[in-house]
């Protein structure tokens, strides 16, 4: 008994000491410091860089968002819920606030990084928004967003925990692309089956609507995305016609650009488009899992991104927005995050 008692006792001091000795041992080595990534710009040097690398978010603590007491609490008792973006498709910033419309959470993310705030918005009594496509930045801190399966437009207000639905006194085919007015509160939504936009005033009456099926000017193809300009000039992806086409704050036709092809300024698969404050048109093209970017005339100036994991790749990214700033929020769609940019650039 005793022999065994001091062979345990000895077994213990000597695991007691091993760790104490390679706890003294990490101690004395030399830290390597880890290297910071290096700063990712475009285009590649020597070339004066016009975009630069921020970062990347995939879940609220990526934008300094970390779990309050409830939260947590609630973790511990139902089970930890781990939020994160599933299937990106449009992203809006505002005042502090970055909205993400995500058919994979079916619903929408709001990160306030003010408040450290996160929610997941969805529909009255949880009720889920099952293919949230397209989001616009409203007045007075609303966000719309457009369900194409639900065939209807949401508003989320700045403080509410739901979305609610918008009154617009037409029926929907499939709505994708959004647009809002803030000096006539005129709210722009495309119908890409119908192959039109619809133009509705502040009440919900429908105005108008531009376009109509064909190849001609001013017509589309299914139509996806729509940007607005502060200037009132917007900017429609042509999907299937392969082109992307502007027109005047009254809906008329004013230019188009692009063509069906797999090289430098071609398009294939357009989605998200919007401009920065010198006027650069970006257009995402998930088939090229790139950014390309146009000037006012549709000459191509630059490319971003290419098909991959990394900081800067892309994989089938979908809706983008560009703020007051210019700084560039990109949906990588099935990588599960957005990835911020911005322009440094000059006009060009």
């Amino acid at each position: 008994m005793f022999l065994r008692l001091f062979s345990t006792r000895r077994f213990a001091c000597g695991v007691l000491t091993l760790v104490g000795i390679a706890l003294t041992l990490a101690a004395c080595a030399p830290t390597v410091p880890l290297e910071a990534p290096k700063a990712l710009l475009w285009p590649a040097a020597p070339a004066e860089p016009r975009i630069a690398y921020l970062k990347t978010i995939s879940r609220p603590e990526d934008i300094g968002i970390s779990k309050g007491f409830l939260r947590r609490l609630a973790d511990i008792v139902f089970g930890a819920n781990d939020a994160h973006l599933v299937r990106p498709m449009a992203v809006v910033a505002v005042d502090g606030i970055l909205y993400v419309a995500d058919p994979g959470a079916k619903g929408v993310h709001r990160f306030d990084t003010r408040r450290g705030n996160y929610d997941l918005i969805r529909l009255q009594n949880d009720a889920p928004l099952p293919s949230p496509v397209a989001l616009a930045r409203g007045a007075d801190g609303d966000v719309y967003v457009s369900d194409s399966a639900l065939a209807k437009v949401f508003v989320i207000r700045a403080e509410a925990k739901v979305a609610s639905p918008v009154n617009l006194r037409a029926k929907l085919g499939q709505p994708t692309g959004i647009a809002f007015d803030s000096a006539t509160k005129r709210l722009f939504v495309v119908d890409t089956t119908a192959h039109h936009v619809n133009v509705f005033s502040s009440d919900g009456t429908l105005e108008s609507h531009i376009g109509g099926r064909g190849t001609a000017q001013g017509q589309f193809n299914y139509p996806v995305f729509i940007w607005r300009t502060p200037q009132g000039r917007l900017y429609v992806t042509d999907s299937l016609n392969f082109r992307v086409q502007s027109f005047d704050e009254h809906g008329h036709f004013i230019a188009a650009f692009g063509r069906l092809g797999d090289g430098t300024g071609d398009l294939a698969r357009q989605k998200g488009v919007a401009t920065d404050s010198h006027g650069h048109i970006y257009i995402v093209d998930a088939m090229f899992h790139a950014v390309q970017i146009f000037d006012e005339s549709g000459r191509f100036l630059l490319s971003l991104g290419a098909l991959g994991r990394e900081r800067g790749e892309f994989w089938l990214p979908t809706g983008i927005f560009i703020g007051d700033d210019n700084t560039i929020y990109i949906a990588d769609s099935y990588n599960q995050r957005v990835q911020i940019l911005r322009y440094i650039g000059e006009p060009t």
